[in-house]
């Protein structure tokens, strides 16, 4: 079971690739461990400052009856990075928020791969699950919450 369903993921995320067998012949056989895969056609990406985004997936984990979409950190930026419908007109604006969509591109290692600084916290599924904009706008709201009201934590991108 376990392997058909790593061997779906990894079909659903080559498939975003220009080349999808050369695609999964890097992730299996590169030195890196990582592709770089173009957004805008399957997935959008929201990349948020890491205490932020870890907050937030924690509060989409607790939603009942919600499957979350693929997440991705890289820890040696600092950031995590959800997986959304691509959607070229809608703007996402705060603090150290980026939006990679059409015409930009995003290094990812293998489904249920580490390549370096980048890990799976929510690995894809291959079913084509992201996740849903709305259930994550509010999951920023609140853990931008937590991290404003709690002492000692510090806001969105490093600021007091």
């Amino acid at each position: 079971m376990r392997h058909t369903a790593l061997k779906q993921a990894m079909e659903w995320l080559a498939a975003a690739a220009t080349d999808p067998q050369a695609c999964k012949r890097e992730w299996e056989h590169g030195e890196s461990g990582t592709v770089l895969l173009p957004a805008g056609r399957f997935w959008d990406v929201l990349s948020v400052p890491e205490d932020l985004g870890l907050l937030a997936l924690d509060a989409l984990m607790r939603v009942p009856r919600q499957e979350p979409g693929p997440t991705l950190a890289d820890l040696g930026a600092g950031r995590v990075g959800f997986f959304l419908p691509p959607d070229p007109v809608t703007r996402w604006i705060g603090s150290g928020i980026r939006y990679v969509g059409r015409g930009s591109w995003i290094a990812v290692p293998a489904p249920y791969r580490i390549a370096g600084s980048l890990r799976w916290l929510v690995p894809p599924d291959g079913s084509g699950t992201v996740h849903r904009p709305a259930a994550v706008e509010l999951a920023l709201q609140q853990a931008t919450e937590v991290l404003v009201t709690s002492p000692g934590r510090r806001t969105p991108g490093g600021y007091p």
